[in-house]
């Protein structure tokens, strides 16, 4: 077994521990509204579920060389956005917005993806997800150390579910039908892959 000290290591270092360890993970691809109007899109892997009562998820944005993100500024103004499930359907389309592009310019575009209007919420969201969910920003914590912020941890209630009525029976989201992608290291993706059933102990 190998171990190694997180403090002696690089970022990048502890970075490639840490995204080929913890996986799969599931990936969110998130629009927000920059100052202008411009509606930016990007996708994020450090995500997940925070909250059923309210229902809140959180989703965490890495700053370069402590440079806070487009999509984290966005959304620490405008205090909405919208959260999408990466599917196989959509996940090549996702995987353009995640091009490094300037405030102003919208991935969205780029992508050849379509806008599709938020009811609760000014952001709009995407017509090619099978799941969207309206937030709206209830917390932000900025992350680092020695007075170095290295990280946005942003916390959103969803205010609006919108599910596409093809994967939705009885209640429940049915997972082959939705295909969701999750993200491995490097450029590597994953399905949902084989299933099996625990029960859980009484």
């Amino acid at each position: 077994m190998l171990s190694f000290n997180p403090n002696e290591n690089t970022e990048r270092e502890n970075y490639k521990l840490l995204i080929g360890s913890i996986v799969p993970r599931p990936i969110a691809f998130v629009t927000s509204a920059f100052e202008d109007g411009t509606i930016n899109g990007a996708p994020f892997s450090y995500f997940n579920v925070v909250s059923s009562n309210p229902p809140m998820i959180s989703i965490s944005t890495q700053r370069k060389n402590g440079i806070q993100k487009d999509t984290a500024r966005n959304i620490m103004d405008k205090k909405e956005f919208v959260v999408h499930i990466v599917d196989e359907e959509n996940v090549e389309k996702i995987n353009i917005t995640a091009a490094s592009l300037r405030p102003d310019e919208s991935e969205i575009e780029l992508a050849g993806l379509t806008l599709a209007e938020s009811e609760k919420i000014s952001v709009p969201g995407i017509k090619e997800s099978k799941v969207r969910l309206e937030c709206t920003l209830k917390h932000s914590v900025q992350l680092g150390k020695k007075n170095s912020v290295g990280t946005d941890l942003l916390i959103g209630e969803i205010v609006k579910f919108h599910i596409d009525e093809a994967i939705y029976e009885d209640g429940r989201i049915n997972h082959e039908k939705l295909g969701a992608m999750s993200r491995l290291a490097g450029s590597n993706y994953a399905g949902i892959g084989d299933v099996f059933s625990l029960e859980r102990p009484k």
